[in-house]
């Protein structure tokens, strides 16, 4: 069984997956293009300073990756840091590793210490978009009615247009891996 670290090493850079995206990669790089890092950050010199691995589990056709994945990018990118992306669906040893709720959501990254063992894990949505996601989730009828179908296609849309126009929900993302990793590299030697 391959290690989080001997997939980070097998992985390609964020950058490349996301230039090779086909389905969400117009609106992935809309945010990446658009989203500024928070300049007076602790996180950042954190992560330029302990230079911790970070891997992305993601697929393209993913609608919160295409978000989340341009917020890591531009983060990392702010670190001079290395992050790698692996296709879920090409090898689910890995993501079976890092369940949500036990489903293979997506995106999970995982920070990787200096011994190549996962130190945090984030994924795959913001506190408050989950909320805001499981809330209208709940308006949905039922998908066995015949405008199930029609109504789950326009909940789809309207969470695109907000994950592309809305830099609140970009800083929630930022945010929430800053929660979850920073703890991981303040206790790095």
């Amino acid at each position: 069984m391959k290690t989080e670290k001997q997939y980070f090493d097998e992985a390609i850079p964020l950058a490349t997956y996301m230039d090779k995206m086909e389905k969400h990669k117009e609106n992935s790089f809309r945010i990446y293009e658009q989203f500024e890092v928070p300049k007076d950050d602790e996180f950042i010199a954190l992560l330029k300073e302990k230079k911790p691995n970070i891997l992305a589990i993601t697929e393209d056709w993913c609608g919160d990756a295409m978000l989340n994945n341009a917020i890591l990018r531009k983060t990392c990118e702010a670190a001079d840091l290395d992050v790698r992306a692996v296709y879920r669906d090409e090898d689910t040893d890995l993501i079976d590793r890092h369940l949500t709720n036990g489903g293979r959501s997506i995106p999970i990254y995982l920070l990787l210490g200096k011994d190549g063992e996962v130190e945090a894990k984030w994924g795959p949505r913001s506190p408050i978009i989950q909320d805001d996601v499981m809330s209208r989730r709940k308006e949905l009828p039922n998908n066995d009615m015949p405008d199930y179908e029609a109504k789950q296609k326009e909940f789809y849309e309207q969470l695109m247009a907000e994950f592309t126009t809305k830099p609140e929900l970009w800083l929630s993302v930022y945010e929430d891996i800053r929660k979850m990793f920073l703890p991981a590299l303040q206790k790095q030697a």
